[in-house]
């Protein structure tokens, strides 16, 4: 068994996820760790491309998974007491991932960490937040508009931190089942951090620690997306706040007609 496992799920990314894995090689963990690669039937040759860089292990899925499928079959392939979830359109800096690591180290009551997200122009990201619910959505677009910068220099515990870059101690991981595979893509981090604090654990944003972002490079189109996004907010409102949907439905019928 090895300290960590960095699983990186990516569909039809080759080039972000050449540079995420280049990073990796540069400045590699200073622990123990594998990386394990999920291509979700990549038609760019992401997979080979993969191979080329030593000591990674690729998974062909052999049909696009999604994101919560593609990690879990990551996850279930891997060994380390810990689990980095990592976007293949991330960069990881020198001494990012020894610094998440080191906070779990710090807090035995903390299941999850997420670091400081900056896009590929060093702007801040927004990349936690409180549980989602139909007055917290807003409360967050609202937080969007200030002072993201100053927000996210602070180390908090959020009720969420991203999928982009989430640490996982594997035992905690395990005893909520991974990630529920119902979300194909999309809230997917929201529920699986719900899980485990529902378990008394506690979920850490560290902002010493910066990974940057090139967000939504894989994405599929603006349309897809939208839909994509629908249905995992839909889902998760069913899991979450099943009285609320009925009035979830009607607001997204409007907006698809506003559209």
């Amino acid at each position: 068994m090895v300290d960590l496992s960095i699983v990186v799920v990516s569909f039809n990314a080759r080039e972000d996820l050449r540079r995420c894995l280049e990073s990796l090689h540069a400045a590699p963990p200073a622990r123990s760790h594998e990386i394990i690669v999920v291509d979700n039937a990549s038609t760019d040759g992401s997979a080979d491309a993969a191979r080329r860089w030593p000591g990674v292990r690729v998974i062909e899925a052999g049909s696009n998974l999604g994101f919560s499928r593609g990690n879990n079959v990551g996850i279930r392939a891997s060994t380390g007491a810990n689990l980095l979830l990592l976007n293949s359109d991330t960069v990881v800096p020198p001494g990012a991932i020894d610094t998440l690591l080191s906070q779990l180290d710090r807090h035995p009551d903390v299941a999850v960490a997420g670091p400081r997200l900056v896009d590929g122009h060093g702007r801040a990201e927004l990349s936690f937040g409180k549980m989602v619910g139909p007055l917290a959505q807003l409360r967050q677009k609202q937080i969007a508009r200030g002072d993201v910068e100053a927000l996210t220099r602070r180390e908090q515990y959020p009720d969420w931190v991203t999928g982009a870059c989430l640490l996982v101690r594997r035992v905690d991981a395990d005893a909520v089942g991974l990630l529920d595979e119902r979300y194909f893509m999309y809230l997917e981090d929201v529920d699986f951090c719900a899980a485990i604090r529902a378990r008394g654990r506690r979920i850490l944003f560290a902002p010493d620690a910066g990974v940057t972002h090139f967000r939504g490079r894989s994405a599929p189109s603006r349309a897809s997306t939208w839909q994509t996004y629908h249905r995992s907010l839909l889902a998760f409102y069913r899991k979450h706040h099943p009285f609320w949907v009925p009035w979830l439905r009607l607001y997204l019928m409007v907006r698809r007609t506003d559209r």
